[in-house]
Order: C-alpha cells, then structure tokens, then sequence
C-alpha cells in the first residue's frame, strides 16, 4: 500500500533529524535519549549508587543512558513497560503494566526493602491527533506516574515526568509542588520545537505532604 504525504514527509523529518542521526552512529536504542542526557548535565539526577526505574521504557534509551551514566557496578537500573525490551546489559527489565497489582509485586520483589532514588517517565500515549482524546490519555498516565512514584520514592528522590501542556496540566504541576520541595520545568534541545512536551524535574520527594 503507498504511503501517504504525511507519512512520507514523517519518514523525511525523522531520517533528517540529527539526533536520530546521532543515535545511531553512538548505538542508542532512540534520539529521546539526548533529552535525558541534556537534563543530566545540567540537573546531575543519576548520581553513583542511585536506584532508578524507568517507566515506559521501550526501546531502552533511556535506560541503557541511565546505566551507563551509573556504571556497570553502581546502583540499579529498572525498566518497566507494557511492551516487550530487548535486553540491556545491566539493566532489570519487567514487561507489564506498571498500574497492574502483579507487576507491582514483582518489582517489590526486585527492590525488597531498597527505596527508589528516581522515578523516570518518558510515557506517551498512542497519539489520534485529537487533542480532545490525547491530552486526557496523557494526563490519566501522568497522574498514574505520579502516584507510582509516590508509592516507591525514599524520601528526597526524584521524579522526572514527560508531561504534554494543555488541560490537566496547571493542575498536574500544582499537585506535584505540594509533593515535592522543588519542580522545575525542562524543555531539552531533542524535544522538538512545535511539540507540546515539556518535562517536570521534581526534586526532593516529601511523604508526609503526598499523604495529606
């Protein structure tokens, strides 16, 4: 079956882009990894012995990023995602709805009694092009990032969140600022410029004020 203009002009975009270009010649699994790099450098998240779990993790970028930020021998990496990941070196991979209670028992066994440090979430939504449909899914799976976040942070960790701007969103940011000491708002050079996407770095995790 042809493809469509929009298709084609989709496939133009993406082999031009220079991350996508940059990621396959430095053997990342996506060009998304360049947005968690550029908020490393400047925010310093992933630090020696930090645990980590990575939501929404396929294909890996960000995980395989965050490993080797880390080290082979320094803290943990988990990936979790409801699609199946290839395996990273060094890294813990669960495939599954991450909302699901089985899920959720099986990273409690992963982790034992360990706390998280960071809680990452690159997740999206499968996009239709309605706003009116889109924004509600992306916001119901920020708000679950939220409260998974919630349930596994040590007090102080962190949690970094691809949030879309639109409705839902001021509200989303109020709520995370009543959790968290500080939020700051990132919008990394590889987000492209006409999307909507901005990410939420939430800086140390306060328990007693998500309870309330």
């Amino acid at each position: 079956m042809a493809r469509s203009k929009s298709s084609n002009r989709w496939i133009k975009e993406h082999e031009d882009d220079i991350f996508v270009q940059r990621a396959r010649k430095q053997g990342y699994r996506s060009r998304a990894v360049y947005k968690l790099e550029e908020i490393q450098k400047k925010d310093k998240i992933l630090k020696p012995g930090t645990v980590v779990v990575d939501l929404g993790a396929a294909p890996g970028a960000w995980s395989q990023y965050a490993r080797q930020a880390l080290g082979q021998q320094s803290g943990r990496v988990i990936a979790l995602d409801i699609l199946a990941m290839e395996p990273l070196s060094g890294v813990e991979v669960l495939c599954g709805d991450f909302a699901e209670a089985a899920v959720e028992e099986q990273l409690h066994q992963l982790l034992g009694d360990q706390r998280v440090d960071l809680v990452l979430s690159d997740l999206a939504p499968n996009v239709t092009g309605e706003a009116s449909i889109d924004q509600p899914r992306t916001m119901y799976l920020v708000e679950l990032a939220m409260e998974f976040a919630r349930l596994t942070l040590r007090k102080d960790g962190d949690f970094l969140v691809k949030v879309f701007q639109g409705e839902g969103f001021n509200s989303y940011f109020n709520q995370l600022k009543k959790q968290y000491k500080k939020v700051i708002t990132r919008k990394p050079k590889a987000s492209r410029p006409r999307s909507r996407e901005v990410y939420l770095l939430c800086r140390g995790f306060q328990p007693d004020s998500a309870d309330e």
